[in-house]
């Protein structure tokens, strides 16, 4: 199994980012190598929402595993290629100065022969990158909600 972490800094207090992540079918909103994002389940939230993401010519189903309101966000990721038997994408929120700390966790399972285990590593490159660019982009999305803010509150003023 291989494990990708990746931590960003986030401006926004923990609630604000929990509520960006919890709105599931919305990833595509903010996370810039996300093409299209919608609901699979009637359910919207919590242990067993689903969505579909469409990145480029790739489609793949996300099935919520892990759900503690305000603080984690688990999923798995099934319609990789045949390779990769597992792969779940797990979100931590913390308080910090100025923010929210969010480290995003992906585990990769591919198998345990020692060609399973290079074919983890390469896949591991791809979601790590996968991950910077969401999380950059969970970043950049609460900036400008940011600056939005403030700039209404000097038009009001």
């Amino acid at each position: 199994m291989a494990t990708i972490v990746r931590t960003r800094a986030i401006p926004a207090p923990p609630d604000a980012v929990w509520a960006t992540l919890a709105d599931f079918a919305a990833i595509s909103a903010w996370a810039p190598n996300v093409d299209h994002s919608c609901l699979l389940s009637e359910q919207t939230e919590g242990v067993g929402t689903v969505r579909r993401i469409q990145t480029g010519r790739t489609t793949v189903v996300e099935t919520v595993e892990t759900y503690e309101p305000g603080r984690t966000l688990g999923y798995r990721i099934t319609g990789l290629p045949p390779v990769v038997r597992t792969v779940t994408n797990t979100w931590v929120l913390a308080p910090a100065a100025g923010g929210t700390t969010a480290t995003l966790t992906t585990e990769i399972d591919t198998g345990p022969r020692p060609p399973q285990k290079v074919a983890a590593r390469v896949v591991g490159r791809v979601m790590g990158k996968a991950s910077d660019q969401m999380l950059d982009g969970l970043a950049a999305h609460h900036a400008a909600a940011h600056h939005a803010a403030v700039d209404d509150a000097k038009d009001t003023a």
